[in-house]
């Protein structure tokens, strides 16, 4: 037991500890395990990743899934152990929500990311502000609630896509439930909704859909075809009764959008079918020639009872329409052994596409997502590349896509083009689709109406052995409040100390009485423990800091509002708990021409020829489920094994069919 004359110096400790602790931080780099739903986007040669839920290493059974407050990028120009150079020098205000099953429009033109939809994790979500990140001046802005009589309410998990040659923004379907709608009561009810986004004029549309069906978790790409480019869409879940009820959208099936004429089309798609699929993702290229127009997807969800998922890749090729089983895995009869789901897809410069993270549905074990490269995966769409192999090293400088043989041997052709299968095997279903498949969009320049000049550049990436960029005066903010809440802990500890001798001891005080420790150790803060793990309900807690930007007056505007950047870290934030885990903190309000957003109602339940039921399966929410956890309340059956197995070899590679490897395909974690 200890004396009375050491008890206010453990009092001190241990206040002076709390104290430090809040300030021992995650680096979004040296400390990232594994990341899903996500958002991410490509701008000159920079793939930005946003938010989503992320597993801090060590990642053990007492880990938690936690909201990443971080943007990073990885440097598109540059490779580091075969991927893309990770960077976490970016700033992030706290009002800007960390959110998972979002999107991020990029636009090119005007060098600004969007951030539209997703759900938060662990709070209630705020009315909706359109924040965009500014590329050349590291800030965020707010250009407020979307304006005009379209009623834009934000989804998540819809399908996103943005053109900046056009400077449109597009996102069909998602899911409105109490993680993305304030007020939202009742089960999640998906969207049949096309948002459109007009990036020059601030200005929104809300257009119908290609039927009355509701759907949400699939995929939407560009493609430069027809007068001015289409949207094509497909997979996914429906929602079909509008209370949550999940069935499958059939891959066989394919939306697309013709933006010159505002008109949708479904045309029927034969060949390999994909297994029915969502949370997948994918990414679009084509031929040198656009003789063919080639979406490459990996991955995803499956639906009960197959709900393991799927570690497999599809091509659809178009105009042909038709589905081809991918080169892996190689038995085309079996999924691989890595089933993963909410991953990102990123096509660099039409030649590979970066996967990111994503949802290990059949995890038994705590490995972390090749966390030396931050979960990056590359596929190499045209396989070019010494082991001719889709899975493979990043290579900066590859620019040019070459059709690879395995969509050569459907379509004919040469790897440059000359596609001599053109139209689907039982016709066009729409006439117009017809001569529309024919026609190359013609796109004109679009003008940027802001100084893009360089002298306004972005912060240089910052690595290991640069320097660090100069403290912003939110840094300098955050240092100061860091050091006035050690102080005031000190202080507080000698006043208990100084009490205590007073009470305890009359006689008069020694002179230049040594103050205690004060809580750290030989090398800097002492580490608090790793977080414990929480039990996650599907109703949302109060949070413990701000989540929106204060509302003002209504006021009219137009140009957004900048956000302030007090930050006490440009790369990290607490380690004690998710609330306060905020890499910006912003005190003021998010400007003085805000204009006061929609007042969002939940929706009346569903009605029409369709009765209420109850669900024909339960799905849990995928804020509960626990790392590594499938996301279906079903057991996931047992995912068959292909018939080759990767070996780790002594430099901790892999070795797939006698071709040693450096890099890391999805799913492998060494």
């Amino acid at each position: 037991m200890l004396s009375r004359r050491l008890q206010p110096l453990v009092f001190l400790l241990l206040i002076s500890f709390l104290s430090l602790s809040v300030f021992a931080q995650y680096d979004p780099i040296k400390d990232f395990c594994r990341r899903h739903g996500h958002q991410s986007a490509v701008v000159d040669n920079r793939l930005y990743i946003d938010g989503g839920l992320v597993n801090w290493k060590p990642f053990t059974s007492s880990s938690s899934n936690y909201t990443n407050p971080f943007l990073i990028f990885s440097d598109l120009s540059t490779e580091t152990k075969d991927m893309p150079t990770l960077h976490a020098n970016l700033s992030k205000n706290a009002t800007v929500p960390s959110v998972m099953g979002g999107k991020l429009w990029e636009d090119s033109v005007n060098k600004r990311l969007y951030l539209y939809g997703g759900e938060t994790y662990q709070a209630p979500p705020t009315n909706f502000l359109l924040y965009a990140y500014d590329i050349l001046k590291d800030k965020w802005d707010s250009f407020g609630p979307p304006t005009g009589t379209a009623a834009i309410i934000p989804t998540s998990f819809g399908a996103g896509v943005s053109i900046a040659a056009r400077g449109e923004a597009y996102y069909y379907g998602g899911f409105h439930n109490n993680g993305s709608v304030p007020g939202w009561t009742g089960p999640p009810r998906a969207s049949n909704r096309l948002i459109k986004y007009d990036m020059d004029s601030n200005a929104w549309s809300n257009v119908t859909g290609p039927d009355d069906v509701r759907r949400a978790e699939g995929e939407m790409v560009f493609l430069p075809v027809g007068d001015a480019g289409m949207l094509v869409y497909f997979g996914g879940s429906q929602d079909l009764y509008g209370n949550g009820t999940l069935t499958p959208e059939p891959l066989d099936t394919i939306f697309l959008y013709d933006l010159a004429n505002s008109k949708w089309y479904a045309q029927k798609a034969t060949g390999r079918i994909p297994e029915s699929r969502r949370r997948f993702c994918g990414g679009a290229t084509w031929a040198q020639d656009q003789s063919s127009y080639n979406i490459y997807i990996y991955g995803g969800s499956g639906f009960p009872p197959s709900t393991a998922g799927f570690d497999d890749i599809y091509v659809l090729t178009i105009p042909s329409f038709q589905w081809i089983r991918g080169p892996y895995p190689k038995d085309s009869n079996v999924t691989g052994p890595f089933p993963k789901n909410m991953m990102s897809c990123n096509v660099v410069n039409n030649a590979q596409m970066v996967i990111i993270g994503g949802s290990n549905s059949n995890a038994t074990g705590y490995e972390c997502d090749v966390d030396t490269v931050g979960g990056q995966h590359n596929m190499n769409l045209g396989e070019e590349n010494p082991e001719n192999a889709i899975w493979a090293r990043y290579q900066p400088k590859l620019t040019t896509y070459a059709v690879p043989t395995f969509i050569m041997s459907a379509v004919g052709g040469r790897n440059t083009g000359g596609a001599r299968v053109l139209t689907p095997s039982g016709g066009f279903n729409a006439p117009d689709l017809s001569v529309l498949m024919t026609r190359k969009a013609v796109i004109s320049t679009r003008t940027p109406t802001r100084d893009v000049s360089p002298a306004t550049s972005s912060p240089a990436p910052t690595g290991e052995g640069e320097p660090a960029p100069p403290l912003s005066p939110g840094a300098i903010a955050g240092i100061a409040i860091g050091g006035a809440v050690v102080l005031i802990a000190l202080l507080a500890g000698c006043c208990c100390f100084i009490r205590y001798r007073q009470k305890h001891y009359k006689g008069p005080r020694q002179p230049n009485q040594a103050i205690p420790p004060h809580g750290w150790g030989p090398s800097g803060p002492l580490t608090p423990a790793s977080p414990a793990v929480t039990q996650i309900s599907y109703a949302h807690t109060v949070p413990t800091q701000p989540q929106s930007p204060v509302m003002l007056p209504s006021v009219p505007v137009y140009p957004p509002a900048e956000l302030g950047a007090n930050d006490n870290s440009h790369y990290r934030t607490a380690r004690t708990s998710p609330a306060s885990m905020a890499a910006k903190h912003d005190s003021s309000p998010w400007g003085t021409h805000a204009s006061t957003p929609q007042t969002l109602e939940p929706p009346t339940p569903a009605s029409g020829p369709y009765p209420a039921r109850s669900p024909s399966y339960t799905e849990r929410d995928p804020r509960d489920v626990q790392p590594g956890a499938p996301y279906w309340s079903t057991t996931p059956p047992q995912v068959q094994q292909p018939q080759f197995r990767p070996t780790q070899d002594a430099q901790g590679g892999n070795t797939w069919l006698g071709v040693q490897q450096t890099w890391h395909r999805p799913g492998s974690s060494h």
